[in-house]
C-alpha cells in the first residue's frame, strides 16, 4: 500500500492493511531501513508508527531480530478463540436476556453480503469483524465492548489467515445463518454464535496453519 503521508499514525495504517491483506506473513522481519525507503521518512517516524503495532499486539520485538510480525501458533489461536468466544457468547447471553435488537448485526451482515468476491481481505475481514462488534454491543455492557475492542486488531490480523480456507460469499452465508438464528433467539442464537466462532474462526484459523507448515510434497 502506497501513502504520500508519512507520519507514524500513516505508517502504522498502512502495515495493518499489509496486515489485515496477509501482504505480511506471519515470521516477517521488518527492517528500518526498508520501511524509511518505502515510505520517505526518517527513522524517528518509522519507530513511531512500529511502536503503535506493537502495542497493539500486530508486532512483536525479538531478540536478535528485531521487529517480526508474531507467528500464528496453536496455542495463540486457541488463547484467542477462547477469550473471544467468552466475550461475545456473554455478550449475546446480555443481549437476548434483555430483549435486544440486532438491526445492526443485521446491517453489518448486509454489507458483508455486498462486497465483491475479489475485494481485498482487508476489506472482508473488517466487515467480518463489525458483525461480531454489533453482536457484542447488543449486550449494552461497556466493559464487554471495551474488552472485545482491545482484541480485536490482534484478532483481525490473526483471522487474515483464513483467506487461504475461506472466500467474501463463503464467510457471507455463514453469517446470513447467525442473523437470522439471532432473530429466531433463545439456544438457537447461542449455537448459531457457537458455531460461527468454532468453524469461521478456531477451526478455519488451525486449518489454514496446518496448510501453511505442511510439507511442500504434501501439498
Amino acid at each position: 500500500m502506497k501513502v504520500t503521508d508519512s507520519t507514524p499514525t500513516s505508517i502504522a495504517h498502512a502495515l495493518r492493511d499489509d496486515l489485515l491483506d496477509g501482504a505480511l506473513e506471519p515470521g516477517t522481519r521488518l527492517t528500518e531501513e526498508a520501511l524509511t525507503a518505502r515510505f520517505g521518512c526518517g527513522r524517528h517516524s518509522v519507530r513511531a508508527g512500529l511502536q503503535t503495532l506493537v502495542s497493539e499486539g500486530l508486532l512483536e520485538h525479538q531478540r536478535n531480530r528485531g521487529i517480526v510480525v508474531p507467528a500464528v501458533t496453536t496455542d495463540r489461536i486457541d488463547d484467542m478463540c477462547s477469550y473471544r468466544s467468552i466475550l461475545e457468547i456473554g455478550a449475546l447471553r446480555l443481549a437476548l436476556a434483555e430483549g435486544a435488537d440486532f438491526s445492526a448485526v443485521e446491517e453489518a451482515v448486509r454489507h458483508l453480503e455486498s462486497l465483491p468476491k475479489e475485494a481485498p481481505w482487508r476489506h472482508v475481514i473488517e466487515a467480518h469483524s463489525a458483525v461480531h462488534s454489533a453482536i457484542v454491543e447488543a449486550g449494552g455492557n461497556p466493559r464487554v465492548v471495551a474488552a472485545h475492542q482491545a482484541c480485536q486488531n490482534e484478532l483481525n490480523c490473526m483471522l487474515a489467515t483464513i483467506r487461504a480456507v475461506f472466500s467474501a460469499p463463503q464467510l457471507a452465508a455463514m453469517h446470513r445463518h447467525l442473523a437470522d438464528q439471532l432473530k429466531v433467539g433463545g439456544e438457537a442464537a447461542l449455537r448459531a454464535l457457537e458455531d460461527d466462532l468454532e468453524l469461521g474462526g478456531r477451526a478455519a484459523m488451525h486449518l489454514a496453519l496446518r496448510r501453511r507448515t505442511a510439507p511442500a510434497h504434501l501439498g
